[in-house]
């Protein structure tokens, strides 16, 4: 590690920063050595800014995608989503109808779609600066195979055969403890559940069972320590089972939609 490194992996260590020297080393690389973007990335990780909402790109699903102000950064535990839904749907030619509510950078929807190449998806995204990035990525990795709509969820009329959601559930009193990459530098509104959590999964019930297609699933992340309490919140669909993320926490849980004879890519 050179002198520049090693003095910017000091100074990150001293702000807290468990990762202080691999963080130094990539935003090193991204700056392409250029002294005075170093510097001042090194300034920014230094102020919590996290390394992707630095260097604007963050993998997901090994895709890059664009990231910054205004758009949660994506996590390796939503990959349990993508996994849950290759695993009920084995067909890869599916010709699924998919939708993303609350779709952000757009990472779960084009990841589905990449997985499912005669598949469509909308996905519905109501911040304008989260929407932008999500049309980019879109443009980028999906090119007229998915719809990214300025617009609530309630916006969604569906039938879709796959639905996935990231809501937030953060309860709001928690918000001050989470990490300062997350709590200063991400949009609270993609974090902040209300009083306990729950209050997008209240509402995606309400949603689901009115634009699922006959035999459709859903696949939500939740948080941590959430699992019980999803049993009793969704009464209009069948609750198949919650599946856990690398580290064996409760992350995604699996719904169908009831009444119907199914449709030809789902397991039953």
């Amino acid at each position: 590690m050179n002198d520049a490194l090693l003095a910017a992996a000091k100074l990150l260590a001293a702000a807290g920063i468990d990762s202080a020297r691999l963080d130094a080393r990539l935003l090193f690389q991204n700056t392409l050595g250029d002294s005075a973007a170093f510097d001042a990335a090194i300034a920014r990780r230094a102020g919590r800014e996290s390394v992707a909402a630095i260097t604007g790109h963050k993998e997901f699903w090994s895709m890059d995608f664009e990231v910054g102000p205004g758009v949660l950064i994506p996590r390796p535990d939503t990959e349990t989503l993508i996994e849950q839904a290759l695993v009920l749907y084995p067909d890869r030619n599916a010709p699924l109808r998919i939708a993303d509510l609350g779709t952000g950078s757009g990472a779960i929807l084009l990841a589905a779609l990449t997985e499912f190449p005669n598949a469509t998806g909308i996905g519905f995204e109501s911040s304008p600066q989260a929407h932008g990035y999500a049309a980019r990525n879109a443009a980028r990795h999906v090119a007229g195979r998915a719809d990214i709509r300025l617009a609530d969820w309630d916006a969604a009329t569906g039938p879709f055969d796959l639905v996935f959601s990231n809501p937030p559930y953060i309860p709001a009193a928690e918000i001050d403890a989470l990490q300062p990459e997350v709590r200063n530098h991400e949009p609270h509104a993609a974090l902040d559940g209300g009083a306990d959590g729950l209050e997008a999964y209240r509402s995606l019930a309400r949603l689901l069972p009115s634009i699922l297609a006959p035999g459709g699933h859903a696949l939500l992340e939740i948080g941590a320590g959430q699992a019980p309490a999803m049993e009793l919140l969704f009464p209009g669909l069948e609750l198949g089972r919650i599946a856990p993320d690398l580290a064996g926490i409760p992350r995604c849980i699996v719904l169908k939609a009831r009444n119907s004879l199914g449709n030809q890519g789902a397991i039953r």
